[in-house]
């Protein structure tokens, strides 16, 4: 059993340099600044051109319509002024066009950047983040949190440089035009910005809720709708439950995202009234102005002024609007970035090393060397909505390793010293939990020792490239993972340059070829979700032709022949001897018939090397483990009381 989690906080160490989110964002667009550039003309240039219609409509009423002189109108001028007014439009559309294009090529190529990023990212993570972090909460970041930016990637920039220059071009057209009712117009904008911002913190934790409660729900998809799930589910009579299970969750993601988008819904009401009834006060003001109750501007407030006025108040309206609801996006948004860089400033725990060795994959000799190993499993490190709190609870973070050495359960591999040499067939048996799977995987370095030292020819793993011990070390585990696709691709997934006879040579030597022959189409046989279209010494099989295609110096093998019957066991088992020549092997087998021609049997127990030998000299010691479990395996099956009993008899498992 497990320990209680030791809690601690996740360090500056862990989560990286932690910068403010808008100069990051910032950098994610630098590659894109010239069309940036050319984003910021076509708005400034569009905002110009619209902030010249007011003009051209006090022109009409004053000059061309009703000149105040009391002349005729003059039609020639009103020609070239309504002419004016509609190739603006026109002109402006057509910038429209190429500004859009520019944002969204420009948006939509950093969130495909932003989405590699952080899928590159986490392939550098340890195992143990995945092990302690569930599938569908990683998926959820990866799609809907980065989904969720799309907005302000592709529009949102554009859309506050867009405002902004429209929002300044009116009111230094307004103020021009009447800067006493420009005092009108803006009376009350300090109380809205202040409002504003107040909504804007409440829809930030509003979207880190959502966003978390949405992970849960891809969460519960990703568990309850793969075949695994399914089955499961299936089996145990648990479909209501898991029904019942997403409805919960599917209410309560329902009910935050109605919270958020009635949030701060009232102040846009109140703007919008606002704003509805200027132009009735404006044109109450104007009659208090011309009438003489104030003579404030009464000699340049005309009847073309007081139109051009309402007609740049009315244009005001709308991009004050959006800048406010922009600003509150980009808040919301905001909190997605957060969720985003938390994965990208995780640092990974298992890392390469400045001026690693590269091992060379023809020169790799094999030996396998434990030096003093004691390993303890890591806590794992807990972000917010990504931890699986069923299996760790709401604890769950880094912890570092201590000094001191308690015994017990807290340790998986306590002072663990072995040799396999080159070529060698080595074994490991125990009882279950005894750290046999845990002292293979520090072998490629999926998890690093907390004391001593593994060693391939010599050299500690951590010292080693990781491309070249992932070239070095093969493994084929208990349950081997197919991918959806077809056979040839599930096979050349070792070695995808590798030529079609290459991979039918590995099918061959892994005694799968004539099965996959015998599909109606060969090699390109769809394997199915997980391969369940196979059966498990099928998936076994190909698992192991895959690993020979490889052709590590090095292999590992986890319970390869577990589960199967005698005849598949028998063909795999074939398999295997081809995959061990001359090449160092490292097999963990509760049936001890697969390994008794092993060079040497190490046997595991607590964590600790209990004995080691070949399988004669172990069952020389009665009272050993290898002796005691192989014993009780052989009884089960109705042979002989005892391994000299066995042994005479000459009968193999």
């Amino acid at each position: 059993m497990r320990p209680s989690p030791v809690v601690t906080h996740l360090t500056q160490e862990d989560l990286g340099s932690r910068e403010p989110v808008i100069p990051r964002v910032a950098q994610m667009l630098r590659p894109y600044r010239g069309k940036i550039a050319l984003v910021l003309v076509a708005v400034v240039a569009s905002a110009a051109l619209t902030s010249i219609v007011p003009f051209l409509v006090r022109a009409v009423f004053d000059d061309a319509l009703f000149p105040l002189d009391g002349s005729a109108p003059d039609l020639g001028l009103l020609g070239w002024l309504v002419a004016g007014m509609c190739v603006i439009p026109i002109v402006t559309a057509f910038i429209g066009i190429g500004q859009n294009w520019l944002t969204s090529t420009v948006g939509n190529s950093a969130m495909a950047d932003l989405r590699g990023d952080l899928f590159e990212h986490l392939q550098k993570m340890e195992l143990a983040f995945f092990t302690a972090t569930k599938t569908g909460a990683i998926q959820s970041r990866l799609a809907n949190d980065v989904a969720g930016v799309r907005t302000v990637l592709t529009d949102t920039a554009t859309t506050i440089v867009q405002n902004s220059v429209t929002v300044t071009a009116a009111l230094v057209s307004m103020v021009v035009l009447s800067w006493q009712l420009t005092i009108l117009t803006l009376i009350l904008m300090p109380l809205f910005v202040w409002l504003q911002l107040r909504v804007g913190r409440r829809r930030q934790r509003l979207a880190r809720r959502t966003q978390e409660s949405l992970s849960e729900m891809t969460a519960i998809t990703e568990e309850a709708l793969s075949v695994s799930g399914i089955l499961l589910a299936k089996v145990f009579n648990r479909s209501p439950q898991e029904v019942a299970r997403y409805r919960e969750a599917n209410q309560r993601q329902t009910r935050l995202q109605v919270e958020q988008a009635m949030t701060g819904r009232t102040f846009f009401a109140v703007v919008q009234t606002f704003f509805a009834i200027t132009p009735a006060l404006i044109y109450l003001v104007a009659g208090w102005i011309i009438t003489g109750s104030s003579v404030i501007g009464a000699d340049t407030l005309t009847a073309g002024t007081l139109v051009a006025f309402t007609t740049l108040q009315g244009r005001l309206q709308m991009p004050l609007l959006q800048l406010m609801r922009v600003s509150l996006d980009v808040q919301t948004s905001l909190a997605l970035f957060r969720r985003i860089f938390e994965y990208l400033d995780l640092e990974p725990a298992i890392t390469e090393r400045p001026g690693a060795i590269a091992l060379d994959h023809d020169a790799v000799r094999g030996r396998v060397e434990f030096r003093g190993v004691w390993f303890r499993y890591p806590e794992p490190r807990a972000l917010s909505g990504t931890i699986d709190r069923d299996r760790f609870g709401d604890s769950g973070v880094r912890i570092e390793a201590e000094v001191e050495r308690p015994e017990g359960p807290h340790w998986a591999l306590q002072d663990v010293s072995l040799v396999v040499e080159p070529g060698q067939l080595a074994a490991i048996v125990g009882p279950s939990g005894s750290g046999k799977t845990t002292a293979t995987y520090l072998v490629p370095r999926f998890y690093d020792v907390t004391e001593g030292a593994v060693l391939i020819d010599g050299h500690d793993v951590r010292e080693l490239t990781l491309s070249s011990l992932a070239d070095a070390v093969g493994m084929v585990t208990q349950e081997p993972y197919l991918f959806h696709g077809t056979i040839r691709d599930n096979i050349a997934y070792a070695c995808p340059d590798a030529t079609a006879e290459a991979i039918e040579q590995a099918a061959r030597d892994a005694n799968i070829h004539d099965r996959i022959m015998s599909f109606p189409e060969g090699y390109e046989t769809v394997t199915g979700e997980r391969g369940y279209r196979l059966s498990g010494g099928e998936k076994q099989r190909l698992a192991i032709a895959r690993v020979l295609l490889k052709d590590p110096a090095i292999l590992i093998l986890d319970e390869a022949t577990s589960s199967l019957d005698t005849e598949t066991e028998r063909l795999v088992q074939e398999a295997l001897e081809r995959a061990t020549r001359s090449r160092t092997t490292i097999a963990i087998a509760h049936r001890l018939s697969t390994i008794q021609s092993a060079d040497v049997i190490f046997g595991l127990a607590d964590g600790r090397v209990v004995e080691q030998g070949t399988h004669e000299e172990l069952l020389d010691d009665p009272d050993g483990l290898y002796a005691r479990l192989y014993v009780e395996q052989f009884s089960r099956r109705g042979g002989p009381r005892t391994p000299y009993d066995e042994r005479r008899a000459d009968v193999s498992l």
